[in-house]
């Protein structure tokens, strides 16, 4: 694909013309810069491409026109899990995806969207924009010519549709099933046949029967992907995703061309669209979740603890495995790992405590 120039506006189109020769004083002279958005996400998640859609429009409103970003829903230009190459290759300038879809790449990028048994929302930010999270997330992306910030979290996702009850680790085994990311491989050490699918195409594999069962995000995006109408059984709590973050990418070359100070505009409105995305799930999976139960009935399970514990084994299989394979992962997980146990010996003695006492008594 070829790579788009992402520049118009007054004056713009003349100079284009008068030169092929392409000269980065023509962007600090006009400052318009036009980027196309690639995503992972079909138009219907409101959540999720509507996140991009919301970041479109506030750095628009922003830079007072300056900046303004075309959208694209999954398939549109390219397909979900290629939107990562088209930004690194300089055919799309920016993305909204998940990080994780990537890991095969190389198995550091989970650590930017969900490890299992891994981090909460709040101790992801917290990890982000106070520890080492975005340098290291830097180094690792500038291998693959981009940069990123966080770009929306899911919160809290669930564990997952089944058709069929799970009341221990045997009832997973032979199981077809969609689940990305790290949680995927630990499904897999369980028995389970792992399937890779973009979100738009989940619904009609459950309904044609190819999968068993299937994990996406939660009750909001779930109901809409109508997953209550191919599968029963609802089960809590996600495991391998107790909170996840997207991320927006661009193009390192186009970042570099940009001045500093609508970079800092851009890092401000991923950051606004971060905090936008959670505030939407926090608000609407409560209400759908009841929907899924009284309206659909839906019957939502917890894993037995016999199935959790199987679930820690093979995560820890898996983080060992690529503790031992990748140098960049050993590097990530080792500051990402500290951080989780200061964060979490604080949050025991207040948050989780004061959580148990609230549930405990309600």
């Amino acid at each position: 694909m070829k790579r788009r120039r992402f520049l118009t506006g007054a004056g713009a189109g003349a100079t284009v013309a008068a030169s092929t020769v392409f000269s980065p004083h023509v962007f600090a002279q006009n400052r318009r810069f036009r980027l196309e958005m690639v995503t992972s996400w079909p138009e219907a998640l409101t959540n999720l491409y509507g996140t991009a859609q919301y970041f479109a429009k506030r750095i628009e409103e922003m830079t007072d026109g300056d900046v303004t970003v075309r959208t694209y829903p999954a398939g549109a230009q390219v397909s979900p899990f290629e939107v990562y190459d088209a930004v690194s290759n300089g055919a799309f300038e920016c993305c909204h995806t998940a990080p994780y879809y990537f890991i095969g790449k190389t198995p550091a990028h989970g650590f930017y969207t969900a490890i299992p048994f891994g981090l909460t929302l709040p101790e992801q930010d917290s990890w982000m924009i106070a520890g080492n999270g975005q340098a290291l997330w830097d180094e690792l992306n500038a291998r693959d010519n981009m940069i990123a910030y966080p770009g929306g979290n899911t919160g809290a996702q669930t564990g997952g549709w089944f058709n069929k009850e799970i009341n221990s680790p045997d009832d997973l085994r032979g199981l077809r099933m969609r689940f990305p990311g790290h949680g995927g491989r630990v499904m897999a050490a369980a028995g389970v046949n792992i399937q890779q699918l973009p979100g738009g195409e989940v619904f009609t594999a459950m309904e044609r029967g190819v999968l068993d069962a299937a994990e996406w995000v939660g009750p909001f995006d779930d109901q809409i992907l109508g997953m209550h109408r191919v599968a029963r059984y609802y089960y809590m709590p996600s495991w391998a995703e107790p909170s996840a973050m997207l991320g927006f990418y661009f193009n390192l070359d186009v970042w570099g061309d940009m001045p500093d100070d609508i970079k800092h505009q851009i890092r401000a409105c991923c950051y606004e669209s971060n905090a936008w995305m959670s505030a939407q799930y926090q608000a609407k999976n409560p209400v759908a979740l009841t929907e899924l139960v009284e309206e659909h009935g839906i019957e939502v399970k917890d894993f037995p603890e016999s199935v959790m514990d199987a679930f820690r084994e093979g995560a820890r299989v898996v983080h060992e495995e690529d503790m031992e394979a990748s140098s960049m992962y050993r590097t990530i997980y080792e500051d990402w790992a500290q951080h989780r146990d200061i964060v979490r010996g604080w949050n025991a003695r207040t948050t989780h405590a004061y959580e148990r006492f609230l549930y405990d008594h309600s």
